[in-house]
Parts: C-alpha cells; sequence; structure tokens
C-alpha cells in the first residue's frame, strides 16, 4: 500500500466524478441517432457532425442540457439541410426529456470516501455548466457537508485554477485536482501548478478526452474513486 500523503487540499470535479452524468446525454444521443434515421449517413458520421457541432456551441454558449438540446436542433437542420419543424423540435425536447429531472447517482463508494478523506484534508468542489443546473445536482447530492466550499464556473482552464488557488489562499504545489476530464481536471490544473489524480469514467464527454503524459509525477491515475484513501 502506498504511503498517504500528508493533510492537503483535495479539489474534486462532480459530473462523471462523484455521480455518473454524461452517460445520460450519450442514452439521449442513442436514441436520437434512431429516430433521425438518416438516409445516407451512419452513426458514427453523423456522431462526427454532432460532436462538431457540441464543439462550437460550448464555446459559444457553455455547457449543460439547454445547450445540448440547441445542438441537436442543429444537427438535425444540418443534415436535412432545412429548418427543425415544431414537431421536430418537440420531439427532440421528448428525447431529452430525461435529463431535467434525472436523480443524482453517486459513482460507488464517494460517499463512504468522502467521509474518510474530509478527516484528514481540506476538500473543495469545482465544477463547470450552467449554474442552475449544476446547482441543483449539487443540492441533491448529499454531500455539501463534506466541502469547505463549491464553486460552479463557466469554463475549467488554468486561470480558474489559479483563481482558485488565490481564493482560497493554498499552495497549488500542496493541492490535488481529482477528476475524471483530461482536457478540463488534469491538463490546465498540472498548468497552474496543482497535482492532478485521474479517475478514468468510459463514459467521459468524447470533447473532454486529451492526451496525458504518462511520465507526469504530478498525476496519480486511479481505477476507482474509493482508491483515494489509499494514497491520501
Amino acid at each position: 500500500m502506498p504511503q498517504r500523503r500528508e493533510a492537503a487540499v483535495l479539489v474534486f470535479d462532480a459530473d462523471d466524478t462523484l455521480w455518473e452524468n454524461n452517460v445520460l446525454f450519450e442514452r439521449v444521443i442513442d436514441d436520437f441517432l434512431i429516430w433521425l434515421d438518416h438516409p445516407t449517413l451512419d452513426r458514427t458520421e453523423i456522431r462526427t457532425v454532432l460532436d462538431d457541432i457540441e464543439r462550437a456551441n460550448a464555446v459559444a454558449h457553455g455547457y449543460g442540457s439547454k445547450v445540448f438540446l440547441r445542438s441537436l436542433g442543429e444537427c438535425l437542420e444540418k443534415l436535412r439541410a432545412r429548418p427543425a419543424t415544431d414537431r421536430e423540435r418537440a420531439e427532440i425536447d421528448d428525447l431529452a426529456a430525461a435529463l431535467v429531472g434525472h436523480q443524482v447517482e453517486l459513482m460507488p463508494g464517494v460517499a463512504e470516501t468522502l467521509d474518510d478523506l474530509a478527516t484528514r484534508h481540506e476538500l473543495l468542489l469545482l465544477t463547470k455548466g450552467e449554474r442552475e443546473e449544476q446547482q441543483r445536482k449539487l443540492d441533491a447530492c448529499g454531500l455539501l457537508h463534506h466541502f469547505r466550499a463549491a464553486h460552479i464556473v463557466p469554463e475549467k482552464d488554468v486561470d480558474t485554477y489559479r483563481w482558485l488557488a488565490r481564493e482560497h489562499a493554498f499552495d497549488p504545489a500542496a493541492a490535488w485536482m481529482v477528476g475524471n476530464s483530461p482536457r478540463s481536471d488534469i491538463l490546465p490544473a498540472r498548468a497552474a501548478g496543482l497535482n492532478a489524480v485521474f479517475i478514468p469514467n468510459e463514459n467521459t464527454w468524447v470533447l473532454e478526452h486529451d492526451e496525458l503524459d504518462p511520465t507526469d509525477p504530478g498525476v496519480i491515475r486511479l481505477a476507482a474513486f474509493p482508491d483515494l484513501v489509499r494514497h491520501f
């Protein structure tokens, strides 16, 4: 068993780290592809079109289910080369209805692991997305009592992590960002001087994928959330 590190600041991602999230969007996309039933393009080709639209909309409009619905509508219009009808928009809304009121489903072992870690470390939560939507998840998760603070930000980039270190007056070198996204959790945190814990999730959004340096000593790779207690 590796030696546990001394008291540190642990910053946690939320979606797809503490609870499942993107798998819900993937289910809607599967339903959308079946419903769309394009006469010439296969699922992979349509998904490429959708990914490009989502990438552009994330930059222009941010994240969350409303932007996701916008992307589905624009994908339909692009592939059918015409505006979506009111009926089609209503049908897309119906496909994505499960996203709106879905209950938060914690990853296995998350609550017990945070119980343990909170006795030795200072915990912060950092999530990006549409504020109202993310706040609903935070209010429903039953985990907020573990964290000194929880922040909802529009983007998780290098400046965000530098701001977080200033806001809570911690030394980045003594802090660890815990998350599933190379693009939002690991790489910008490392660039800001924090260490990082990468916990892969097979359902991570494709736009959050990126290459990590396997030789970086500042990144720990774990198979599951409860493995944190072996290191901290």
